[in-house]
């Protein structure tokens, strides 16, 4: 028997055996596809405080309040958390860095669920760990209106969730986004004596996020900077919603990450195996220069008699039979919500451990203000989250004497009189650099070995791109993201920016040739029903400025509107400084350009670069007699009526 056999062989037999050992009916196990050697490192042990016993009624107890919350609110997924609770346990009670008491304690280490269907998994969590958002009350209204437990982890209603997860693939690409940020404000301001940016982001994702290709573009980027502290733990349950994933998804993930210039383990029995966890944790923080893969092969339902290692249990509730039967199984004697105090004691011992991290961080930063204080004030005035006194000063302003220019090149004078005055801002294109204009021409590239720099390089990944963005707006340190491509492609990217406006992120998207002036490109690069879509999408400002003052007056409202994202539409040909065009006047989301004396026959609307031809149309009609207002529309289109011209 060759090795490969072996392996096969012992992996099916691990697992299965574990499956009895829980009272399970054992289920076919594929071999896996690749076994990673981690490198070596230090053996690590269970807190000597906690017995083995106590960690699995901890483990268990996350378990039954996902079970108990799912039959409750007659729909979920059970099935992830589970499966999913050993390595949630390790990470939430033995490895990550964070204040229950504090959520917005900056120096905390991020979590992300990626898979963000499991969100049961991540409210038990923070509620045996003590965060003051998540009652065992608020656990008992999952997936009710207006609860602070959702379906999917929504950041702007439960204090402790740091993005907003559900459409797959995102939650990981959010997390290579707080990865970068940690990075970046680490090269800033940390010293050979003083680190006061140190902190770990890690994600629990699954097979489906796995299969959306958003997660391929965010993660080859994240391999590409070498982003050391993102640890992501891939749940390698081998069940989607259609059934066992063996009929759609096959491929090596770990040669495929190996290949993306990540540190791969694996972890063949993620069920009991806690000191593989722990160790392919420890091994994960050793390697600095690459983001870490920990695959946690995991029976999805683990301790279901009947539903375990099946898709039934992975988006329907369990049921009272099934609960009941898992309850014997796992020797739970405890009732519907029922958490044992000797659990509350372990996990809970998250809040003293918080508040002395960050007393000791606060100690640092303390020292560090009295060696560094230049340094101190920019970080703390990024941290206060508060926009510098006077930022706005430094747009320029323009006459219609000015020479017109195409919007584009407005924006790239807005962004580099910003870039001085504007510590937080940070951005970049999708390969369209020298096309989109986005470049600050003070900083150089971010980089592996070259963090501190503001310009990110994103390459041919704009939907990545959007979610990375959503990562760096969610750090909650005071940066201000940017991102660029042509309008067109907001196609690609359309998704990350619709959870921009769900999640209040305030993300600036350079959005260059707006319309049919762009050159010879054709139709599958003139954008058509775009301004209409996204003047549609609940909470983003859609702005098509029309010469210079305009492009300053996008950029002053974007970069003011720090939880509500900002689209800026831009044009690749020139147009005039038009009479009365004004920063202003875009703040209003519309005003009078031309006309508006009494009651017009008409009113014309006009945007971007069909604003000259609006006004234009409103002078010939005017020659004939025609009483004309001309209105320069920028956000906000309250409906039409009889009368109105839309230009926009």
């Amino acid at each position: 028997m060759n090795a490969k056999m072996q392996q096969s062989q012992s992996r099916t037999m691990r697992v299965q055996g574990n499956a009895r050992m829980a009272g399970l009916r054992p289920q076919p196990v594929r071999a896996p596809r690749r076994a990673c050697v981690p490198r070596a490192a230090a053996a690590v042990e269970a807190p000597a405080k906690v017995s083995q016993e106590v960690i699995d009624k901890c483990v268990n107890a996350i378990r039954f309040l996902a079970i108990d919350a799912v039959n409750k609110a007659k729909s979920g997924h059970p099935g992830l958390p589970m499966g999913a609770a050993p390595m949630a346990y390790v990470l939430f009670n033995e490895t990550m860095q964070f204040n229950p008491k504090n959520p917005a304690w900056f120096n905390r280490d991020r979590f992300v669920l990626s898979a963000g269907h499991g969100s049961m998994l991540q409210y038990a969590l923070m509620h045996l760990v003590g965060y003051e958002s998540l009652q065992l009350d608020d656990l008992k209204q999952f997936r009710q209106w207006n609860s602070r437990t959702p379906g999917h982890p929504e950041n702007f209603l439960t204090p402790g969730v740091e993005v907003t997860t559900g459409p797959l693939g995102q939650g990981i690409c959010n997390a290579v986004g707080l990865a970068a940020a940690e990075a970046h404000l680490a090269a800033r301001f940390n010293k050979p004596d003083a680190k006061v940016v140190d902190h770990y982001t890690y994600c629990i994702l699954g097979d489906g996020c796995m299969m959306e290709g958003i997660s391929n573009e965010a993660c080859s980027l994240a391999g590409h900077w070498g982003l050391g502290k993102l640890i992501a733990l891939y749940d390698d349950n081998r069940i989607s919603i259609d059934g066992h994933t063996e009929i759609s998804f096959t491929e090596d993930v770990a040669a495929r990450f190996e290949a993306l210039g990540w540190h791969v383990q694996h972890v063949q029995d993620g069920n009991t195996d806690f000191d593989g966890l722990r160790k392919a944790i420890a091994n994960a923080k050793a390697v600095t220069d690459k983001p870490s893969l920990i695959k946690v092969s995991t029976l999805i339902g683990y301790g279901s008699p009947n539903k375990a290692d099946t898709h039934d249990v992975h988006g329907a509730p369990l049921g009272p039979e099934e609960t009941a039967a898992t309850r014997e199984n796992l020797k739970w004697p405890y009732g519907e919500f029922e958490v044992p105090q000797e659990v509350y004691d372990v996990m809970r011992s998250a809040v003293s451990k918080g508040a002395t991290a960050e007393e000791g961080w606060k100690a640092t930063l303390a020292a560090y203000k009295s060696k560094y204080p230049k340094e101190a004030e920019e970080l703390e005035g990024l941290l206060s989250m508060k926009l510098p006194e006077g930022w706005e000063k430094a747009l320029p302003t323009y006459t219609p004497e000015d020479k017109g220019l195409a919007t584009r090149q407005y924006s790239q004078i807005m962004l580099n009189a910003l870039a001085p005055v504007l510590p937080g801002l940070i951005g970049g294109s999708a390969d369209l650099a020298p096309s989109n204009l986005t470049l600050m021409k003070m900083f150089g590239d971010f980089q592996k070995g070259s963090y501190a720099e503001r310009n990110l390089r994103f390459g041919v990944r704009e939907h990545g791109m959007g979610a990375i963005v959503n990562g760096i707006g969610r750090h909650d340190s005071g940066l201000i993201p940017y991102c660029a491509t042509f309008y067109i492609f907001t196609d690609y990217m359309r998704a990350a920016m619709r959870m921009s406006a769900l999640s209040e992120v305030g993300a600036i998207y350079v959005m260059t040739h707006d319309s049919i002036g762009l050159g010879e490109d054709g139709p599958t690069h003139q954008p058509v029903e775009h301004l209409a879509s996204f003047r549609a999408m609940p909470n983003m400002l859609m702005v098509r400025p029309c010469g210079g003052n305009e492009t300053a007056g996008a950029y002053k409202v974007a970069v003011a509107n720090r939880n509500r994202p900002t689209t800026i539409a831009l044009s690749r040909q020139g147009m005039p400084n038009l009479e009365g065009c004004s920063i202003e006047g875009v703040e209003k989301g519309a005003y009078v350009i031309h006309g508006g004396e009494g009651t017009p026959d008409v009113i014309i609307i006009g945007t971007g670069s069909e604003l000259p031809l609006a006004i234009d149309a409103a002078k010939k009609l005017e020659a004939d007699g025609t009483k004309v207002g001309c209105v320069a529309l920028q956000s906000g289109w309250k409906g039409s009526s009889s009368g109105l011209c839309g230009m926009a």
